[in-house]
């Protein structure tokens, strides 16, 4: 199976990635942080509306773009690159059925193994039925977020949150591994970079055994989700799914680590971003549920003998 891009996809990530770098470039960036999770920019929101970013799977018939699932991953990997905030995955599967998700115009959040994301931005908390009960916003607590760039709700034990599942399709888990997949690129870029032009003892810190090493371990870490979650988007299999969550949370997770370490003591202050995108894929790899969850679809699918 070729899983190259067409000429087409190719336009699309480029473009996506204009979009995202010429409105949330490093400037807006930090001031996001500076808000600590308050204001969501509405005008973006709309911005991505317009877009397509939400319509991007609806059909052209309902206003949409018509394309499909890898699309959509290549969409996200780029709002992943930038550590783009809000309840983007959330709103996209809500386009086409809950009103003003598709253009923007509606914010749309859902609950996540007990946590909700931008609650108090959202307009609407996406239940099992689309049901924009204020139940959720009523009785969550508010919670210190690791990431400043992803506020966070949790729901009282109390509270029938089986209600306000939010959607439980492993699409969600998906895009969310494509917004990981992205993450981790993007500090295996800044670890390279930072690697060819700082020098040390007369030489690029990117010379010495250690730090290639280091570097080389992300670089594959990189390209072993990304086929994992490229192939898990034409296939749409659970299975496929479950390995390609794994594998992009893994690379976030330990790439940013490993950039964090490249960059040395800067890589700890509060102005080096490398912080933020450890943290963002720390939140990320909460959102589709336990780990155990997907190990446990996995191991249940080499019990039964498919042979994946």
């Amino acid at each position: 199976m070729d899983f190259r891009l067409t000429e087409d996809q190719r336009a699309l990530r480029d473009g996506v990635r204009a979009l995202l770098t010429g409105r949330f470039g490093p400037e807006a960036l930090r001031a996001a942080v500076a808000r600590g999770g308050r204001g969501l920019d509405r005008a973006l929101w709309r911005e991505l509306g317009a877009a397509g970013f939400f319509s991007l799977r609806l059909p052209e018939a309902d206003g949409g773009a018509g394309l499909g699932l890898p699309e959509a991953v290549l969409a996200f990997e780029e709002a992943g690159r930038v550590l783009l905030p809000g309840p983007l995955v959330a709103t996209h599967l809500a386009a086409g059925r809950v009103a003003g998700a598709a253009d923007g115009e509606t914010v749309v959040t859902a609950v996540h193994g007990g946590l909700v994301e931008w609650l108090d931005e959202s307009d609407t908390v996406w239940g099992d039925a689309g049901d924009p009960s204020g139940a959720v916003a009523v009785g969550a607590v508010p919670l210190t977020s690791v990431d400043p760039l992803t506020p966070l709700h949790r729901i009282p034990e109390g509270l029938p949150a089986g209600r306000f599942a939010g959607p439980t399709d492993p699409l969600a888990v998906l895009l969310t591994a494509a917004e990981q997949l992205g993450n981790a690129a993007r500090t295996c870029e800044a670890a390279v970079q930072h690697a060819r032009t700082r020098e040390q003892f007369g030489q690029p810190i990117g010379a010495f055994q250690a730090v290639k090493h280091l570097c080389a371990g992300m670089l594959v870490r990189v390209e072993l989700a990304r086929a994992a979650v490229y192939a898990a988007a034409v296939t749409a299999d659970p299975v496929d799914i479950a390995a390609a969550r794994l594998l992009a949370d893994d690379a976030a997770v330990r790439g940013a680590r490993d950039c964090l370490q490249v960059h040395g003591g800067m890589g700890f202050t509060w102005e080096s971003d490398v912080h933020l995108y450890l943290k963002r894929a720390w939140v990320r790899a909460r959102r589709g549920g336990p780990v155990t969850e997907s190990e446990d679809v996995l191991a249940g699918d080499l019990i039964a003998g498919t042979g994946r």
